[in-house]
């Protein structure tokens, strides 16, 4: 491991508090909404929850009493996609619930569908009682952890959420991996600028190691000069917490070794081609980057695959003041590459540059990079969707399949390499953007240049939904994860990488 340098955080910005006494404060993790029988508080039976298509209804009906089925009746319900009916027992209370998810060939949210459930049912226990034939339990289960999240750091008061009980067939800590990771990436994105700058994103990721026993460092500020990261220290030095490089190590020596590294613009005023108002109401999640790969992380370590994870964060803050970099500069790079700044606010792609470079040099046998880097993308394919690049195109269909398998789907997107041109200077190497056409694919053409022929992805994420949907609450979200993680737990990194 290089060496390190980590500034006095009380120093740097004049905390008052431990990062450990804040995150126990504001609860940066959520209790599980999953949980076994034997943990359970109440000795009676959880709620029969039924998830029914409509050729399924008569059946669920027949099994109920007259009370429960009549009810059902009296409120037509007949398993379309999004219906539900809460049945009442002799006492009033809940006796079951119904949900319907309409037919197989139009249900393409398919198990998320239930998470949309479990973010309006009432406090209590439940169980799942019946699903279609097409319905993953192990899916089912992740999608009720997912639409149960709530971001509460915030809030006087907040409701207690409704538990799933989970039976034995179901890898109940897989689930719970995968719907912490994904709590994890939304709890970092959500919290605003001012509570998760470089300092506390980086105490994120370090909090993260602990827990896994994960080696931690950080280079900080002017070392960033001192050991050869230019770009990220150019991004963040106008800041008034110092950028930095946060890198974590976990796994054994003897496996493949994985670098997953995330962009970490904790919030991004444009610097000095400063965005407007609409542009700047979001950028508190312009780190979801590096939530991404934190999140990824999680779920590796949580599930102790054969691995050799090396994970980077790109941290800073793209702020103006008299020292930010500007238009027209000529920024130097760790590959000795020069850039020539078109546009401050094409600042993600610049910090990634950096770590990109560094993770070649422990010769991976893949690189995974996360960033909220181009409006383009969601002009092109929207917020849910994230485009994927890769250098190897035999990743493309495996790891597609696996991420729609995981009903968290991605887009592959060609790395078209005649627009390279549109990168070209007079002056220097390349400039940091590419102008009005094909926007993504010139951000992806930026990094490849610092992946060498190293077997590398890309993914550009949005890390937010505008509105809300089934199994994705309003707000921050983490896309590519989960698909990604089963992929690579049934021997991803084995795939044949020639390029």
């Amino acid at each position: 491991m290089s060496h390190t340098r980590i500034v006095n955080k009380r120093k740097e910005v004049g905390l008052t508090t431990s990062y450990d006494s804040w995150r126990s404060e504001h609860c940066m993790s959520h209790p599980t909404t999953l949980i076994r029988p034997s943990e359970r508080d109440s000795s009676g039976a959880a709620i029969a929850v039924h998830v029914l298509r409509p050729d399924a209804v008569e059946d669920a009906l027949a099994g109920l009493n007259a009370l429960q089925s009549g009810f059902a009746r009296s409120r037509a319900f007949a398993g379309e996609a999004g219906q539900t009916a809460l049945l009442p027992d002799d006492d009033g209370s809940i006796a079951a619930v119904l949900m319907g998810v309409g037919t197989e060939a139009m249900d393409l949210e398919r198990e998320m569908r239930v998470g949309q459930l479990s973010s309006s049912l009432p406090t209590g226990e439940y169980a799942l009682a019946s699903l279609p034939d097409d319905f993953s339990a192990r899916l089912t289960t992740v999608a009720w952890g997912m639409g149960s999240y709530r971001f509460t750091r915030y809030l006087k008061d907040a409701r207690e959420p409704a538990l799933l009980v989970v039976g034995d067939t179901v890898d109940i800590d897989g689930a719970r991996a995968a719907v912490t990771a994904t709590g994890l990436g939304r709890d970092l994105i959500n919290t605003p600028a001012g509570d998760m700058g470089p300092i506390a994103l980086a105490e994120a990721a370090r909090d993260l190691a602990r827990e896994h026993g994960a080696e931690y460092s950080e280079i900080v500020g002017d070392d960033l000069l001192e050991q050869n990261y230019p770009m990220i220290h150019a991004v963040g030095r106008a800041a008034h917490e110092a950028p930095r490089l946060v890198e974590l190590e976990w796994g054994d020596d003897s496996h493949p070794r994985l670098a997953i590294i995330g962009k970490g613009i904790t919030f991004d005023t444009g610097g000095v081609n400063m965005k407007g108002a609409s542009g700047a109401r979001l950028m508190k999640k312009d780190m979801g980057g590096a939530a991404h790969a934190l999140a990824l992380a999680s779920m590796i370590m949580a599930a102790k695959l054969p691995i050799r994870l090396h994970c980077l964060l790109a941290i800073a803050e793209n702020a103006v003041s008299a020292n930010a970099y500007r238009p027209g500069d000529i920024l130097p790079s760790r590959t000795g590459l020069t850039v020539e700044i078109d546009n401050t606010d094409a600042e993600g792609r610049l910090v990634l540059g950096d770590a990109l470079c560094k993770a070649t040099e422990s010769n991976p046998a893949l690189m995974i990079d996360f960033a909220t880097l181009t409006g383009a993308a969601r002009v092109a394919l929207g917020p849910q969707l994230p485009p994927f690049f890769t250098n190897r195109d035999a990743l493309h269909e495996p790891v597609s399949e696996h991420c729609m398998r995981e009903l968290d789907p991605v887009w592959p997107m060609p790395l078209w390499q005649p627009y390279r041109a549109m990168l070209r200077s007079p002056i220097a190497d390349m400039k940091n953007a590419g102008g009005r056409f094909a926007g993504a694919v010139t951000a992806a053409l930026f990094l490849e240049r610092f992946v060498a022929d190293t077997p590398w992805m890309h993914f550009d994420v949005y890390g937010w939904n505008p509105a809300a949907r089934a199994g994705h609450p309003k707000g921050a979200d983490v896309y590519a994860v989960r698909g990604l993680f089963s992929w690579l737990a049934a021997g991803g990194l084995n795939t044949p990488m020639e390029s």
